[in-house]
């Protein structure tokens, strides 16, 4: 087969993957925002010999279980505020171990990088095939 048809199937493959992933991140985000239960939770330091940046976030369920939400390396500049403050937490109604921070950036983060790369195969794709 020729080599620039192979590459454009392949691109245009992974377009719709990135694509289709985008879009179920954005249904998840859109099913918490519409459906989610909303608690405030506290951000507390990390233990002393963790050397990852960024706090951690407790917070209790509606039936008073505890739980930690480790809002990853790119906590800081998804909305979290520094340790001691506090901040919104969204779950799942039936899931509260599965949860994340009510901010724009915390949810939607997710599917713009899927966009921007189901942006770049489609792209590539384009470049390919003229």
């Amino acid at each position: 087969m020729n080599e620039q048809v192979v590459l454009l199937a392949l691109c245009t493959g992974l377009g719709f993957g990135f694509l289709l992933a985008a879009v179920r991140a954005l249904a998840t985000a859109a099913s918490l925002w519409a459906r989610g239960r909303r608690v405030t939770g506290r951000v507390t330091a990390r233990a002393a010999p963790d050397r990852r940046r960024g706090g951690l976030v407790v917070f209790s369920d509606h039936l008073g279980r505890d739980f930690v939400l480790d809002p990853g390396p790119l906590g800081p500049f998804r909305g979290l505020p520094p340790v001691g403050g506090s901040v919104l937490v969204v779950h799942a109604r039936e899931c509260p171990a599965r949860a994340g921070l009510w901010t724009t950036r915390y949810l939607l983060a997710p599917s713009f990088g899927w966009f921007l790369s189901a942006t770049a195969a489609f792209g590539t794709a384009v470049v390919t095939a003229g």
